[in-house]
């Protein structure tokens, strides 16, 4: 894959109409978005064809997270809606992991279209150490992304949703062919938000991650285009 290849813009908009603003603006720039909440609370599935009518793929965050049948309805649903890439909670348990697992391959056999890559997300990147002890969570938040990980890889899952400080132990841990996803990309005068675990794009691949998630630095910067190009050249960077 090439760096650009390997950058996810996430689509945190609220609408259709600025999310094809933004697409229209990026043609050719990215090739790979993510839809979470937001906008598909907004806007539905109809914002999955919108992208693929503009020759883009989706990575489908939402996050499921509910009884094993229940999730393994909504990734069937998902399947039939082409996406390249979809999450679901690894704390909703191994039961449930293996029956999205099972419901996706099933679903894109019976159709006839490729399997969608299958993530785990193990511990949000807006969450710090005092916050898993206000959950109970006594483990170190890094043993804690670790635990999730192998438990996602244990129960057929293609990869894992994680931090950019957790992956380099991902790897070390769990081996090369863990597909990871790294959320909470800043450069490094950017302001960190809400996200709290986070890294520059470059150091995020040098830890091993197969693909980064981008939103603010790209959504709201004077010039999405030199943003991303900004970022392209950062990430080709040995």
């Amino acid at each position: 894959m090439t760096a650009r290849d390997r950058l996810i813009l996430a689509l945190d908009l609220p609408s259709l109409e600025a999310t094809e603003g933004m697409l229209k603006r990026l043609q050719g720039k990215i090739h790979l978005f993510k839809v979470g909440l937001e906008l598909f609370t907004a806007e539905g599935p109809r914002v999955i064809t919108r992208i693929h009518d503009r020759g883009g793929k989706v990575f489908l965050d939402l996050k499921l997270h509910d009884i094993p049948q229940t999730v393994a309805a909504a990734v069937a649903k998902a399947v039939q809606w082409g996406v390249f890439m979809l999450d679901v909670h690894v704390a909703g348990g191994e039961e449930m992991m293996r029956a999205a697992a099972h419901a996706a391959a099933d679903r894109a056999e019976a159709i006839g279209i490729e399997r969608p890559r299958l993530l785990g997300v193990t511990v949000l990147t807006s969450l710090a150490q005092a916050d898993l002890q206000t959950l109970g969570i006594g483990q170190a938040l890094e043993e804690q992304v670790l635990s999730l990980a192998r438990l996602a890889k244990e129960a057929g899952l293609d990869g894992v949703v994680a931090s950019p400080r957790e992956a380099e132990a991902i790897r070390r841990r769990l081996g090369p062919d863990l597909l990871l996803v790294t959320p909470g990309i800043r450069s490094r005068v950017g302001e960190p938000d809400d996200q709290r675990r986070v890294a520059t794009a470059r150091d995020a691949l040098k830890a091993g991650a197969d693909y980064i998630v981008v939103g603010r630095p790209i959504l709201k910067a004077a010039d999405p285009v030199e943003a991303v190009e900004k970022l392209v050249a950062e990430m080709e960077t040995p």
